[in-house]
């Protein structure tokens, strides 16, 4: 019998708080910034969204979370 490995490669990105955010980049369905909505806290540049309804944010820019949810 054969074995099956699957491997989720998670994106590291920084909590408003200094907090280290693993995020799985097939889990992200909309990318926010600040000029599309109103982050919770002044300090965050995007808010990310996921799949299971949950709003992320962050402080890397908008630019900067999709070069590394590409892998850049």
């Amino acid at each position: 019998m054969g074995t099956i490995v699957l491997a989720v490669a998670f994106v590291a990105f920084t909590a408003p708080d200094g907090a280290t955010i693993m995020i799985n980049p097939d889990e992200v369905v909309v990318i926010r910034g600040q000029s599309d909505t109103q982050l919770l806290t002044p300090v965050a540049r995007c808010v990310i969204g996921t799949t299971d309804a949950k709003f992320i944010t962050v402080l890397e820019d908008c630019d900067t979370v999709k070069r590394k949810l590409r892998g850049e």
